[in-house]
């Protein structure tokens, strides 16, 4: 169908504009359920950040020397216990949610030095 103008009319539906054009559609409900069989907890006091273009890789372990300031010198030995693997949105999105959660409990408890 055309119009005096000569351009294609709006197709129409049931004798309306077709739905779905201009208005966005609403956001879906989504239920998250954290499965918990296979969780392992363990503690760590150290992390390490290294990325590619690609990837971010995150390291967490122990460090037995934290609390000696007088050890022998010479290189800290750091055991490894974790590596997790995020790409860069993952990783941004992470980011934004230990953001919030430091500055969640800062105005709980203070500032964190």
């Amino acid at each position: 169908m055309m119009n005096d103008d000569k351009r294609p009319a709006k197709a129409k539906a049931g004798g309306r504009a077709a739905a779905g054009k201009d208005t966005p559609a609403p956001p879906r409900q989504q239920t998250l359920k954290f499965r918990t069989d296979n969780l392992k907890s363990s503690y760590c006091n150290m992390a390490n950040v290294t990325s590619t273009r690609e990837e971010v890789v995150l390291n967490f372990g122990v460090n037995q020397n934290w609390d000696q300031p007088g050890a022998a010198p010479g290189p800290l030995e750091v055991d490894v216990q974790h590596r997790v693997i995020l790409s860069p949105f993952a990783a941004k999105r992470l980011s934004d949610a230990l953001g919030q959660l430091v500055r969640d409990y800062e105005q709980r408890y203070g500032p964190l030095g």
